[in-house]
């Protein structure tokens, strides 16, 4: 079996200190890690099935596999595409799927009380970024006339929802519902979607334990739809809007039935969107298995973002298995732009991260943010400390055996010392989202007070 057993030797560990090019604080960090792991990698289980939805940030499975990662560690993966969401989630817990490509708030949720209740952890983070909210040809040509434009005429981007909130009163001056899908109750999109509109006073409703729905008191009237189907719900008119993952908002370009108004870049920078989870009982079972399949997957997210790379990896995930889309539509957003309104085709570098930034780590303070949102919209019914959010986001994501994997990529010479972030698991507090707020992962009862629309905690 191609690497069953991994050596380090001590020649990897002196190579470690070369590789830190003087950062003479991260050396040891670095050297304590791989050593933990011991001098053999064994794998305990070494056949092992993955799952997966049809969008782009699902690359980094796709290219470990390709590209011969997964077997580099010793490891026969198979890759399956799922239905949707909730399918995925029960694969999981169930035990049919080892791991899988989720969304970041699955594990959350399953974990703080909200859906099907599990214990899933995540020690890998699968890109930033990658979503755009588009609505119909009709109600973005009411939305126009009052969006601002430059000296060419072309919209000025970021793009709020205020230039909605005309669209919306019309409606409800028709007895017409305005209605929006996102892709799951805990993901990214739905919490995305929400601050956007949000942020421009537009209620986009709360969770009760009445109304699981979460359309309490709302303007807009919010609803699931799986990321493939959406731009064929939209183009029925069953739905004014969307946000979801690429390739589904280009497709409505593409298709002449929708504009992009805004990306999730632009609702809050660099924001982190999939993980890769599995059981908590998988770690503990399998725990040289679980650091190797994250081994793998950081090459991945550094090959993807290796210059050169993303054209080819275009092509693989056209490819049927995969997501299934055309190249031109992957490329549009894989490759550094992004299509609005046809024919306006913009620069957007940072659209699709799976490795700078520190994009695979698997930041505590992420965890905090989704769960704040949770509790912003009623998903966690009741007040909770600050405590609460740290001990719960350290249940659920964890650093430490992304930090072992990343240890022997170190040791091998796969990964730069410098690619291993000091930092105690927070990022640094932000105000880089569409209304300017401030984001701190240590304040989590702050941020959730700080909103004029959610619930409010002592």
């Amino acid at each position: 079996m191609k690497n069953k057993f991994l050596k380090i030797t001590a020649l990897a560990f002196a190579s470690i200190l070369v590789s830190c090019g003087g950062k003479k604080k991260e050396a040891p960090a670095v050297e304590k890690e791989a050593a933990s792991v011991g001098q053999a990698l064994e794998i305990e289980k070494p056949q092992l099935k993955f799952g997966f939805i049809k969008l782009t940030d699902m690359a980094p499975l796709a290219i470990a596999k390709e590209k011969g990662f997964f077997e580099d560690e010793g490891l026969f993966v198979s890759v399956e595409a799922q239905s949707n969401w909730k399918n995925i989630l029960d694969r999981v817990i169930d035990g049919q799927l080892d791991g899988s490509h989720m969304l970041a708030g699955q594990p959350i949720a399953a974990q703080a009380g909200f859906g099907r209740q599990a214990e899933l952890v995540t020690p890998y983070s699968m890109d930033l970024n990658g979503n755009g909210i588009t609505v119909s040809n009709d109600v973005w040509a009411k939305m126009k006339p009052n969006v601002k434009k430059d000296a060419n005429g072309k919209p000025i981007h970021p793009i709020s929802a205020e230039p909605l909130k005309p669209v919306i009163a019309e409606y409800k001056k028709e007895g017409k519902a305005f209605k929006m899908g996102m892709v799951f109750p805990v993901s990214t999109h739905n919490y995305e979607i929400r601050y956007w509109l949000a942020a421009a006073g537009i209620n986009p409703g709360m969770y009760t334990k009445a109304n699981i729905q979460g359309q309490v008191d709302a303007d807009v009237l919010l609803s699931v739809t799986p990321p493939p189907q959406m731009p064929a719900t939209l183009e029925a008119g069953t739905i004014f809007g969307y946000c979801v993952g690429e390739p589904w908002n280009q497709q409505a370009v593409f298709k002449g039935i929708g504009v992009p108004v805004t990306t999730n870049y632009d609702i809050w920078k660099n924001n982190p969107e999939k993980v890769f989870v599995l059981t908590k009982e998988f770690t503990e079972k399998y725990p040289n298995t679980t650091v190797a399949i994250t081994k793998a997957l950081i090459r991945a997210g550094k090959w993807l973002d290796t210059p050169g790379n993303r054209q080819e990896a275009v092509e693989i995930l056209s490819r049927s298995e995969y997501v299934g889309a055309p190249v031109n539509v992957l490329a549009n957003s894989m490759t550094g732009t992004f299509e609005f309104e046809k024919g306006d085709k913009r620069s957007m570098p940072d659209f699709n991260v799976f490795y700078r930034y520190n994009a695979t780590y698997p930041f505590y303070s992420d965890a905090v943010w989704f769960l704040t949102q949770m509790r912003r919209w009623g998903q966690i019914p009741d007040a909770k400390s600050a405590d609460w959010y740290a001990s719960k986001a350290k249940e659920i994501y964890k650093p430490e055996i992304w930090k072992k994997a990343a240890a022997l990529l170190v040791a091998e010479g796969k990964i730069p010392a410098t690619d291993i972030p000091a930092t105690d698991g927070y990022k640094p507090a932000t105000t880089e989202f569409i209304d300017g707020n401030k984001f701190d992962g240590k304040d989590p009862i702050g941020y959730i007070n700080s909103f004029q629309i959610g619930n409010k905690d002592k």
